[in-house]
C-alpha cells in the first residue's frame, strides 16, 4: 500500500466561516490557521498548499484575555534610524481589529511561500456582514 500525496492541481478548496464575537483572539486565529494550512484534511501533504478559504466575521468583538490589552505591543520598524514604532493592543483593537487578527493568524502560518499564499485566502470583516455569501461558506464552531 502506498501513501497518498496530494497535488496542487487536484486540491478542491471550500469556504469556511468563523465568528469571533466574544471568543479569544488567539483561539480564533489558531482555528483559522489550522484550516488555512489544510491540517484538518485527511490528504494533508506538507509540501503542497492544501489549505482552504477562511472568512472571519466580528473581528471587532474578539477579546484579549488577561492583561494583554495593556501589556502587549505591536512593534514595527520603518528601516530608518530611530524608526521603531510601537502600538499598544488596546489602541490596535480599537482602531484596526481586523489587522490584529491578521497578525495573529500570520504568526501561526508557515514561514515560507506556502504560508504567504495561504494568508491571501483569509478574509476579515469587522461586522457580522460579509461579501462572500455567493461562495456558501460552511459555518464552523470552535
Amino acid at each position: 500500500m502506498s501513501t497518498y500525496m496530494a497535488k496542487k492541481e487536484t486540491v478542491e478548496r471550500k469556504w469556511y466561516l468563523l465568528d469571533a464575537a466574544g471568543k479569544p483572539l488567539g483561539k480564533t486565529a489558531a482555528a483559522a490557521a489550522n484550516i488555512l494550512n489544510g491540517k484538518h484534511r485527511p490528504e494533508f501533504t506538507p509540501n503542497v498548499d492544501c489549505g482552504e478559504f477562511v472568512i472571519i466575521v466580528n473581528c471587532d468583538k474578539a477579546v484579549l484575555t488577561g492583561k494583554k490589552l495593556e501589556q502587549k505591543y505591536y512593534h514595527h520598524h520603518s528601516g530608518y534610524i530611530g524608526g521603531l514604532k510601537s502600538v499598544q493592543y488596546r489602541t490596535l483593537m480599537a482602531n484596526r481589529p481586523d489587522f490584529a487578527m491578521k497578525l495573529a493568524v500570520k504568526g501561526m502560518l508557515r514561514k515560507n511561500s506556502i504560508g504567504a499564499k495561504s494568508l491571501t485566502r483569509l478574509k476579515l470583516y469587522n461586522g457580522a456582514e460579509h461579501q462572500n455569501a455567493a461562495q456558501q461558506p460552511i459555518k464552523i464552531e470552535f
